[in-house]
């Protein structure tokens, strides 16, 4: 749980009396590989928290998967559209490997921004965090060409491209796996 009260400290402070309020609340949950946090349809029950372990995020459409995130150790897992209006969800998480989650639902979560003496800025920075992240994400979308994508990727996640079959990676860039690799062919010919 270490790591989960040093991301919150990097948005806040947190004492002791913090930190005894996170135990409380945060549940440790496991994720094995293949294992979804959430299954499109359903409703966005957690905010989470990665220990360790990676995920990636995806909408079904005409029965193909598309992937449109990853997050990794240290990272906040949670889809916002669903969990914040408790809405079902467009989207599914999926463990990519055996996942170590912290999760808390959305009642404890309000009563960590109420008993959190800096709880609410914590919840209001995240929020920005993500929302900044989705524009660039979906302005890359529509104006950069699938190798600029595929570059913003390697750059996003240099940390963890190994770790992700290649078919997601391409999918997340928005080309076919074949695309892809000629992608990754020029560039490794212009180095």
């Amino acid at each position: 749980m270490q790591s989960l009260l040093n991301a919150i400290r990097s948005y806040i402070p947190f004492s002791a009396d913090d930190e005894e309020v996170a135990h409380k609340l945060f549940r440790k949950k496991i994720l094995s590989k293949g294992e979804h946090l959430l299954e499109a349809g359903n409703v966005c029950r957690y905010l989470a928290f990665i220990e360790t372990g990676l995920v990636r995020y995806y909408a079904t459409d005409e029965k193909e998967e598309k992937t449109n995130y990853f997050n990794k150790e240290g990272d906040f897992v949670c889809d916002y559209m669903s969990f914040l209006p408790q809405t079902a969800s467009f989207v599914s998480i999926q463990a990519l490997e055996d996942t170590v989650l912290y999760v808390i639902n959305q009642s404890d979560l309000q009563t960590f921004y109420k008993d959190v003496e800096h709880g609410e800025r914590f919840g209001r920075l995240g929020i920005e965090y993500v929302f900044v992240q989705a524009i660039n994400q979906i302005r890359s979308l529509y104006t950069d060409p699938p190798e600029i994508r595929y570059q913003k990727f390697i750059a996003s996640y240099p940390d963890i491209s190994q770790r992700i079959p290649q078919y997601y990676i391409a999918s997340y860039v928005g080309v076919k796996p074949q695309s892809l690799s000629r992608i990754r062919n020029r560039m490794a010919g212009k180095h």
